[in-house]
């Protein structure tokens, strides 16, 4: 038996628009520049070690102190905005693809850590963060006798 349904097409160029953005997003990677959105995500290693978390982020172009880095609780959040610079040529046609605009990465810290001690640098567009772990929280060896 067929069912008759009514045609939609603005439902119909919607969901085109949404699969189109899904495509870009996937063929892209998740840390390119979406156009439509005005949002970039830099990428984020996280690591552990026996005394710390190590968490780095690839932010190239920007400088620290568009970067602002917070632990509140168990969430580290890092957010920033990356700024375009306009450039003006007369002659000829001039293209500038800068990828700009706000970030913000959340990260829950699985484990406790000293947030007295925590140290962040930025070298080479790659910001590293390490958190140091508080002493109960390390592993201890137990010897067998």
């Amino acid at each position: 038996m067929f069912e008759i349904t009514p045609w939609r097409p603005l439902r119909e160029l919607s969901n085109l628009r949404r699969e189109m953005e899904d495509l870009w997003g996937n063929l892209a990677g998740e840390r390119e520049f979406l156009p439509m959105r005005g949002e970039w995500m830099p990428a984020l290693d996280v690591s552990e070690t026996k005394d710390s978390l190590i968490v780095k982020a690839e932010i190239p172009g920007m400088e620290p102190k568009d970067v602002d880095i917070s632990l509140s609780g168990d969430l580290l959040v890092i957010k920033g905005e990356k700024k375009q610079k306009t450039e003006e040529k007369k002659e000829n046609f001039h293209r500038v693809e800068t990828r700009y605009g706000a970030f913000s990465r959340t990260i829950r810290v699985p484990v406790s850590v000293d947030s007295d001690k925590i140290e962040a640098s930025y070298d080479n567009g790659v910001l590293k963060i390490v958190l140091p772990k508080k002493e109960e929280v390390k592993a201890k060896q137990i010897e067998i006798k």
